[in-house]
């Protein structure tokens, strides 16, 4: 008998074959919600901000309406120690990173950390490149719930690769970490992220406007109309465990409340992850209420987990529909356009399908009810046409509810 024969015999008996790495499985069933501390704060962060944060989470209704993560992104990192383990910022974080995250825990929310890919991150802080295992194995330990993983500084490195290390490594670790992958869409990683991650970046980075480009030289961020309009011919790669991620949400950072309201609605029909990225502890009455519309919010958060797909566009008038679980529909009119727009939709003139996967309606055959979800106000039925008037960058929502 040959060295290999007993080296496979070894790995049948012991059962070595059957064990490997692999992302965890039965995490993010729905798109993930919480707060990330980039948008608003960068790399200004610190213990307090975090745990303020939490705080602000429960306090305003955000934890009831169902965001669990809070998110820390770049910059909270000190130094590797000599064995190279990773550890939090002094000075930021004197109480150190797992007090922060069993605080984090004690509110009843979960934790979720930023690394990258490279050797430094976007802020010039220590990457995971070389140290994945020790990285995933420090996460594990703090008892970190989400990994945010940047691709910063990634020279020579393949994306799948990297990413597939760190799932690995994650993997190994033994704790399970909703794993998020924000390489920015550059290598089309819907086409390949589905084993890998649970949810991964689309785009750039996303920029608090309703419709611009942000110049920074030798990259651009985008503004709302930008990015949603980047996301088309994707959501055939999405679903349940692997979404499509548009990055994360500018409301509250300076828009006008009828394009946050917008913005909002539209990553709920692309059943986009609901990451905030405000001011917690400084938030309008505005901002609080189109954060925690649990009626928008469930649009987003359907068990179905199909995105929506636009319908029709003309003159700056798009309408979306999107399935829901149970032969329901979403319906969302949006505005683009810096005047108002006049609906005049009947139902019976439209025979819906579904340009990806199989779902369709027929008006003529079947009749819903209307329920206008930011007026929380139940309408008339699809018998009759659907009249109404929406200002310039709005959005009107409608759930269709079968009779």
């Amino acid at each position: 008998m040959t060295l290999k024969y007993f080296l496979f015999l070894f790995l049948v008996i012991t059962g070595f074959n059957d064990t490997y790495a692999q992302k965890f499985e039965n995490l993010a069933q729905t798109p993930p919600m919480g707060w990330n501390s980039w948008n608003k704060f960068a790399c200004d962060i610190n213990e307090e901000l975090i745990k303020e944060a939490a705080d602000e989470m429960v306090s305003s209704g955000m934890k009831n309406a169902g965001y669990e993560y809070i998110v820390i992104d770049d910059c909270w990192h000190g130094e590797r120690d000599e064995n190279g383990f990773i550890h939090a910022n002094k000075e930021k974080f004197p109480s150190g990173m797992k007090a922060l995250v069993d605080y984090v825990h004690s509110k009843g929310l979960k934790f979720g950390i930023y690394s990258d890919a490279g050797w430094q991150t976007c802020g010039g802080k220590p990457g995971s490149r070389g140290r994945e295992f020790q990285d995933a194995q420090t996460y594990a330990k703090w008892g970190v719930d989400y990994l945010k993983y940047d691709w910063c500084n990634t020279e020579s490195l393949k994306a799948e690769g990297a990413y597939l290390t760190m799932r690995d490594a994650l993997y190994e670790a033994g704790r399970p970490i909703v794993f998020s992958i924000c390489e920015w869409g550059d290598s089309q990683p819907w086409e390949w992220a589905e084993d890998i991650g649970h949810l991964w970046r689309t785009t750039g980075d996303i920029y608090p406007c309703w419709d611009c480009e942000e110049d920074h030289g030798d990259w651009s961020s985008w503004g709302v109309l930008r990015i949603l309009d980047m996301q088309e011919g994707l959501r055939k790669y999405a679903g349940p465990g692997h979404w499509n991620d548009p990055d994360m949400m500018e409301v509250g950072n300076g828009m006008s409340v009828s394009e946050d309201r917008a913005h909002f609605t539209m990553w709920a029909m692309l059943a986009a992850p609901l990451i905030a990225g405000n001011d917690l502890g400084n938030m309008s009455e505005e901002t609080v209420n189109i954060l925690t519309n649990k009626e928008v919010i469930a649009i987003d958060q359907d068990t179905l987990g199909v995105q929506g797909f636009k319908y029709s566009s003309e003159d700056g008038l798009e309408t979306w529909f999107k399935p829901l679980a149970g032969g329901n529909w979403a319906v969302t009119f949006l505005n683009r356009a810096d005047t108002e727009h006049e609906i005049n939709f009947n139902w019976k003139d439209h025979m819906v399908k579904d340009p990806d996967f199989d779902y369709a309606v027929d008006f003529n055959a079947e009749t819903y009810s209307i329920r206008d979800l930011w007026k929380h106000k139940n309408l008339k039925n699809t018998q009759s046409p659907f009249k109404a008037v929406v200002p310039p960058h709005d959005v009107i929502t409608l759930r269709l509810s079968k009779k």
